[in-house]
Formats: structure tokens, sequence, C-alpha cells
């Protein structure tokens, strides 16, 4: 009798949330993906990235008188000479298309940015969760404010570094400054600054993914700031020394700025 008893007592069944399996099994379907498939895919969002940033080369081809007239601002008035009118010269017959192509390229580049930025994300998000996937416009929007920001002061800062190489020598060499020269020193200068100020970008996407945490960057501060300022001296091809300052305060101020944004982020 006491066994009946036990047979017909009902056993607790196992509470399960059918709705959270299915969207989690949906997740995973998604996400998952051989290593042919990702190579396609990321050959895909390479060659897009490349349409755009041709597509901006050739806009830039366009204006590329515009173009040069600007950058060519931070040069000394002094450098005006009756023989060159004051312009950067050219040392070959194809090297005044070569210049203007590979302004135009890196222009290119800068306006093709935000759908670079979107490829990438678009590429990583499969991998991440639906909470992450939500940051995906704010990821490309801070990340073309940042690198428009750091271009920009890279752009201010360019004629102490360009000033005092011209005036280094002056008195015992007449210079005279190559176009190739020049505008390879302008591209690395300034993109280096657009580089540097994506550091809250990168910091924050990596303490999104859980590889590091706003204590771990707390306690690594004082390293990570010496380690910037040394990094500054070497990023900025000039001897001056303003460059440097420029960017190790920039540096450091974003670095703390990554910590703010990834304590509001983890909230």
């Amino acid at each position: 009798m006491a066994k009946n008893e036990i047979d017909e007592q009902e056993l607790p069944s196992p509470s399960y949330n059918d709705d959270d399996d299915v969207e989690e099994e949906e997740e995973d379907n998604d996400s998952s993906m051989t290593l042919i498939e990702h190579l396609e895919e990321l050959r895909w969002r390479i060659f897009k990235s490349i349409i755009a940033i041709v597509v901006g080369a050739c806009a830039a081809f366009v204006f590329r008188g515009q173009v040069v007239k600007f950058l060519e601002l931070p040069l000394p008035a002094k450098l005006a000479d009756p023989l060159t009118g004051g312009k950067v010269v050219v040392t070959g017959l194809t090297e005044g298309f070569t210049v203007y192509l590979l302004i135009s390229i890196a222009v290119g580049f800068v306006l093709a940015l935000p759908v670079v930025l979107y490829q990438v994300w678009a590429f990583i998000s499969p991998g991440l969760l639906a909470k992450e996937k939500k940051y995906a416009i704010p990821f490309i929007f801070v990340g073309l404010v940042l690198f428009a920001a750091g271009v920009s002061l890279g752009y201010i800062v360019l004629q102490y570094p360009v000033q005092w190489l011209v005036t280094f020598g002056s008195d015992n060499f007449a210079e005279l400054i190559s176009a190739g020269s020049y505008f390879t020193f302008v591209a690395f200068f300034m993109l280096a600054f657009g580089v540097v100020f994506e550091i809250p970008l990168v910091l924050t996407f990596l303490a999104q993914i859980d590889l590091i945490t706003s204590k771990t960057l707390a306690k690594k501060r004082a390293i990570a700031h010496v380690s910037m300022w040394i990094a500054s001296t070497f990023l900025t091809p000039g001897a001056d020394i303003y460059s440097p300052i420029f960017l190790g305060v920039s540096m450091s101020f974003l670095y703390e700025l990554s910590i703010i944004f990834i304590k509001i982020i983890k909230k």
C-alpha cells in the first residue's frame, strides 16, 4: 500500500524556459560558421571596404588641387622661393601624379571610414551576444567622431614640427622640399593622431567582451601613462617639443576617459 502511494505521487517536473532555449539555439545557429564561411565573409567585407575607399579616392582626386593647397598651409611663409613660387617640388616625371594619387587614396580612406567601420562591426557581430550588438550605431558614430577629432588636432599641431624641421638647417642648407617627402610626413603625422584617438573605442570594446575591466585599467594607470608618453615621442616624427606634449596629453586624457566609459556601460 505504501509502495503504491509512493508510485502515485507526482514527481516535480523541472521548469525550463522554452522561449529562452529557442532564442539561444537560434543565436548559436546564426553565429556558428565554418572556417571557409568565415574567410568568405571576411573577403566580401574587405572587398566592400576597398570599393568604398576607391569611390572616396575618386572624389578626392577631382578636388586634388584644393586638398593639396589645404595641406600646404602649415608650411612656413619664409619657404617662398622665386624659382618654385613657394611650392613644394617634384623630382621625377611621374612624382606629381603619384603624389596626387596617394593623397587621393588617403583622403578616400577618411571619407570611406563609416563604411569601413560598419564592415568591421558586421564581421565581428555574429560572435557577439544580442546585448552587445545593440552598440553597433554608437560604435560607428563614436569611432568617426574620435578619428575626426584626432586628425583635426594633428593638423593643428602639424605646423610645429614642420616649422622646426624646415628652419633647423636653414643656416647651412637651402631647403628644397619634395612633394613626396612632405605629404608622406603629413599623412603619417595626422594618421598617428587619428589612430591614437581611437583608444577609448578599443578599450571599451575589449571591456564589452570581458577581456579587460575598469579596475584593471585603474591599477595599471601609472605604467600606462608612462608608456604612452614614451610612445608619443616616437609617434611624432618631428623633433619639436610641442608635438609629443599634445599627443601625450591627448593619450592620457583618452585613457582616463576610457575608464569612465567602461564604468558607465558596465552599469
